[in-house]
């Protein structure tokens, strides 16, 4: 018995890596460009935390900036994170209500209850990956890395090198579901409401990209539901920016 369930476990890792194999490969130490749509593929990615919503509808723009204003781990909006690097999270868990035994379960009542959280803190591991796809399945990287794919919060940072300063260029994002974005630390774009995943879904105001090193950081929540998002620059007529920068 004990070895069917071992078998069984190993089996779900297997399949749960083999599905995250298909999406993304580790990131090389070279860098390289943008795809022929130019979308960024590559990016640093932390395991997800943990944010318990029932549904995606409570994904107002006041709700989410005060969301991702939160500091969930140190240097949040500072840190340029290294592969493997581990940062303690702190996160709201959502703390399990016991029922009186022997009496039956009153799922009208339990729907209309408003959860109770407890303070967790748990340590959190970034992976630099290189998307096989244009949009990034955060939800297949989850599954695999921590085992968690609904109710999260995703934080993701790229750096890209630009040959020469980029004039009134935007920020095009897609993503499922809400996401916010900055590009060297300030504010450029915010995607509210329950969305799908949908290229150049959003693009940001017109923005400078300084010659040298630009840092280019997301914040992408869901509850139930896929997760995943798609980023490109492109230029101030909407063209895709293919050339003149890499990503590290």
């Amino acid at each position: 018995m004990r070895k069917a369930f071992v078998g069984m476990l190993l089996a779900l890792c297997s399949v749960s890596a083999v599905a995250q194999e298909k999406y993304f490969l580790p990131a090389g130490k070279e860098a390289v460009s943008p795809d022929a749509e130019g979308f960024i593929r590559r990016w640093t990615i932390l395991e997800p935390i943990s944010k318990t919503n029932r549904s995606n509808t409570v994904f107002v723009d006041s709700y989410l900036r005060d969301v991702f204003a939160h500091e969930y781990f140190k240097n949040q909006m500072t840190i340029l994170p290294k592969d493997g690097q581990k940062v303690k999270v702190t996160f709201d868990k959502q703390v399990e209500q016991p029922r009186p035994a022997g009496q039956p379960t009153d799922f009208r009542r339990m729907s209309m209850e408003p959860p109770k959280f407890e303070k967790a803190t748990e340590e959190l591991k970034w992976h630099k990956l290189d998307s096989k796809t244009y949009n990034l399945k955060l939800l297949r990287f989850g599954e695999h890395e921590i085992k968690r794919v609904y109710g999260v919060i995703y934080w993701v940072v790229t750096v890209i090198n630009c040959e020469e300063e980029m004039k009134d260029v935007r920020l095009s994002v897609g993503s499922n579901s809400a996401s916010q974005w900055w590009v060297n630390g300030q504010d450029v774009l915010l995607l509210s409401g329950d969305r799908r995943m949908v290229a150049d879904d959003c693009m940001s105001h017109r923005i400078t990209l300084k010659k040298g090193e630009n840092i280019i950081r997301g914040a992408i929540i869901n509850g139930p539901g896929m997760s995943d998002f798609c980023v490109k620059i492109v230029d101030e007529n909407g063209k895709a920016v293919k050339g003149g920068y890499t990503i590290k």
